[in-house]
């Protein structure tokens, strides 16, 4: 008997069970988010803080529960940890997030700022300037993926795991990883040979091989500890001062 040929879009539905575990899943941030007590819950949470190449992007979303509409909550319905998600439900969650949403905001950072205050301290900084763009009020739950923010002068409740978590933080991690893929792929036009619009920056065998084969490009983090630019005989005194990273990048 011949196979029969299979329909478009066919191959790509959820199995009920998944799709049952997924909103489960989901289900459960929002009611973390809800048992917080408060109407307005904002989550912060960053996007390419181990990659080899590329900016760092923070995103501050902001939620009003008391107005999130029956449309908002099914159009949110299979929010997640945007690692755990696949590219193509990535994009369809994005304008759903803007649409819902309060308020939101986008911190980017670039290589070079990276390699001249160092990664930790450029995380931080991102994620707490997301924060106070959010402009929230003193009655307004803030949250934050991970970390801790010294100088950040919004109060906020760190939560590890947080994009696993809560609904906010998960919307924001949503709003990091596209914002930033999408600024990788734009990039792999202007510089190409490395993959960029494939692994958007991470330190993947293909991108470690051509960085062994070409070099390193402009959107490379020079300060980065990896065996790939160990191989090259890289160092940070290669680049110059301070003005020749802000060159480069």
């Amino acid at each position: 008997m011949t196979p029969r040929e299979a329909q478009p879009g066919e191959g790509r539905r959820e199995q009920p069970r998944t799709h049952r575990r997924r909103l489960a899943r989901s289900r459960r941030l929002f009611a973390f988010d809800r048992g917080l007590g408060s109407r307005f819950v904002a989550g912060t949470d960053e996007a390419g803080r181990g990659c080899l190449a590329g900016p760092l992007v923070a995103a501050a979303v902001l939620i009003d529960y008391d107005t999130l509409t029956v449309s908002d909550r099914r159009a949110l319905s299979g929010l997640h940890d945007s690692k755990q998600m696949t590219e193509e439900r990535r994009l369809e969650m994005f304008p759903n997030v803007l649409r819902a949403a309060e308020r939101v905001s986008v911190v980017v950072r670039s290589a070079a700022g990276i390699d001249r205050r160092g990664l930790h301290v450029t995380n931080v900084e991102a994620l707490g300037v997301a924060l106070e763009r959010l402009e929230l009020e003193e009655s307004m739950m803030a949250l934050v993926d991970g970390f801790s923010l010294p100088r950040c002068p919004v109060p906020h409740r760190r939560v590890i795991g947080g994009d696993a978590t809560s609904a906010a933080i998960a919307a924001a991690s949503v709003i990091a990883k596209v914002t930033r893929d999408r600024y990788m792929h734009e990039a792999a036009l202007k510089h190409p040979g490395w993959g960029f619009e494939e692994h958007v920056g991470y330190s993947t065998p293909e991108h470690r091989a051509a960085i062994e084969e070409i070099g390193i490009s402009p959107l490379h983090r020079r300060s980065f500890q990896s065996v790939a630019y160990s191989q090259l005989g890289l160092t940070m005194e290669e680049f110059g001062d301070e003005a020749a990273f802000e060159a480069a990048g």
